[in-house]
């Protein structure tokens, strides 16, 4: 088993330096700073934007589907800006490749929450047996396959960012055992996906 705090350590490097090579010039944040992980400064764009990226390392399971990583209350909270990302990290053995899911923040706080609740509520699990509150949420990386590789998506404000969420995420963000999130932007104009 790895050590917790080398797998994120690990995560932040490898997101700065895939980064780097693609034109962003990232900077770590001291540990303390809520919401971010890393600043970066977009040098390949005119406007030179900045952007902040939590990173979220978790070890590779056997399948997509194994693998998760904690996505509680704090992660389930509303962008603050139109250029706040997650960098959801896969580490796999040391001789495969890593695996990226760059993220919107407000499609991360969907995302999990839709799975959290959908897993709480879901009427075939035994009486009893789900009560983890949504802070202790975990989502699956399945949740966010489309977004798998997509590092041309920093280029652009997370409002102009198409929702590649799995379809069925959508119909489940309109029923009332699972819906959104308080406050989430989508409760009042729920996008297309």
């Amino acid at each position: 088993m790895r050590d917790t705090k080398m797998t994120k350590t690990v995560g932040e490097h490898w997101v700065c330096a895939e980064l780097a090579r693609r034109g962003w010039a990232p900077a770590l944040t001291r540990d303390g700073l809520e919401r971010t992980d890393i600043l970066a400064v977009g040098t390949h764009l005119p406007d030179r934007p900045t952007i902040e990226v939590q990173v979220k390392t978790a070890t590779e399971g056997r399948t997509d589907d194994a693998t998760s990583w904690p996505l509680g209350t704090k992660s389930q909270q509303p962008a603050l800006n139109k250029r706040e990302w997650f960098a959801l990290v896969m580490l796999p053995e040391v001789s495969a490749a890593m695996r990226c899911f760059i993220v919107p923040r407000d499609h991360v706080a969907a995302g999990a929450w839709i799975q959290h609740m959908r897993w709480l509520t879901d009427p075939t699990a035994p009486r009893g047996a789900r009560n983890a509150p949504v802070d202790r949420a975990r989502t699956r990386a399945t949740t966010f396959a489309r977004y798998e590789g997509r590092w041309d998506l920093l280029d652009k404000k997370t409002d102009h960012t198409p929702v590649l969420l799995r379809p069925e995420l959508r119909d489940l963000a309109q029923t009332t055992e699972v819906g959104l999130p308080p406050d989430h932007p989508w409760r009042k104009n729920l996008p297309d996906w």
